[in-house]
């Protein structure tokens, strides 16, 4: 089998709820993503997507991502898409760096490998661990009373996580997760996501202050060691996001003891073959794990799903269902989601049926 030819879409998908704000006035209101298709001499055809939060958010950005694909995409034509390990060194050896604009080509070629062998992308990631991962939802950064009140319904809607952006002025950010406490019932896990914005004072003055709340501090610095600095007086358990960018800086959170938990996004790894190996590595260490990524619809969140379910139940902490933050569908089918839990497509593959006619004309195309 080899790759016959490789097309690339450009697809705007804005927010059901309107603009997604973080800590430090950080805004975007839509995924910018980029979708290919690599269809295989045998008329297979896989599919993969990246989508970046913005500019701001990880070392990504929409315009690269489609500048990127073109340079790399001919020197896949005419290699077999199963040959994955082989795929990921190809696209280093000609493209050094920038693993964002890889991810959607590997995730493309998991995909087509998978459905060429009419298994499920579960099947070859470890195999299924569970039928569904529990859900999370997020209380974006807001006024106090608004932050409380999208908790409160959050959770009415029968979902039991929520992660609440913080990382802006400490005084009201212990303001508004001692509201968001307060408004939901207890028990519901609450996750306190700074998004690397506070400096280790900062986020010492916020743990101090809210020693009385159960939540998990979630990278509330930028560097390894400045989360360690606080990591060091917190009596709660930290999970690290932005800091995990490769297999080495996985390795060396865990030698330093910098975290309980990981959250792997997929295109900051450069695709399905580098997350699915830190993730095995750091499930073997030790690590409690989420696998998302920076955003996407149907595809992307199938693949998230599949990694998600492939991971050892007793290391997963949840999972994300982002298709269903977007106005744009780009398949006929998608991820189940019953309740606050998330399931995988049926059918081969990342077993998402994706309309062409959904996406407009290809940006890049080669074959």
């Amino acid at each position: 089998m080899k790759i016959k030819s490789i097309k690339a879409y450009h697809v705007v998908q804005p927010f059901v709820d309107g603009p997604y704000r973080m800590s430090k006035g950080r805004v975007a209101d839509c995924f910018d993503a980029v979708i290919v298709a690599i269809t295989s001499d045998t008329g297979v055809t896989g599919w993969g997507e990246m989508a970046p939060l913005g500019n701001f958010y990880s070392a990504a950005f929409p315009a690269g991502t489609r500048a990127g694909v073109p340079e790399i995409a001919p020197h896949l034509i005419g290699h077999d898409p199963r040959g994955l390990a082989g795929i990921g060194r190809l696209m280093d050896t000609v493209f050094k760096g920038h693993p964002y604009i890889k991810s959607a080509l590997d995730m493309g070629c998991w995909d087509l490998a998978a459905r060429a062998a009419d298994v499920p992308l579960v099947t070859m990631l470890g195999g299924r661990e569970s039928e569904t991962a529990e859900l999370y939802r997020v209380v974006t950064h807001g006024k106090v009373d608004q932050m409380a009140a999208l908790a409160k319904m959050i959770v009415a809607e029968g979902y039991q996580r929520l992660q609440v952006k913080v990382g802006g002025n400490v005084r009201d950010d212990i303001e508004r997760v001692t509201a968001v406490a307060a408004a939901v019932p207890k028990g519901t896990v609450i996750f306190c996501d700074a998004n690397a914005g506070w400096t280790p004072y900062q986020a010492r003055q916020f743990a101090d202050a809210t020693r009385r709340i159960d939540y998990t501090f979630e990278q509330p610095c930028t560097t390894i060691e400045e989360n360690m600095s606080v990591r060091r007086m917190l009596d709660k358990p930290m999970v690290l996001d932005e800091s995990v960018t490769s297999l080495q800086e996985m390795l060396e959170i865990h030698r330093r003891g910098a975290a309980d938990g990981l959250t792997l996004k997929i295109s900051r790894l450069g695709g399905v073959t580098q997350t699915r190996l830190i993730r095995d590595v750091a499930a073997d260490l030790g690590f409690m794990i989420t696998v998302e990524d920076t955003g996407g619809a149907e595809i992307d969140t199938a693949a998230m799903a599949h990694l998600s379910l492939s991971t050892p139940e007793e290391r997963r902490l949840h999972a994300i269902a982002f298709h269903e933050w977007v106005t744009v569908r780009t398949a006929s089918n998608k991820p189940p989601v019953r309740g606050s839990r998330i399931g995988i497509p049926d059918g081969p593959g990342l077993g998402i049926d994706v309309e062409p006619g959904l996406l407009g004309k290809p940006f890049f195309e080669i074959g």
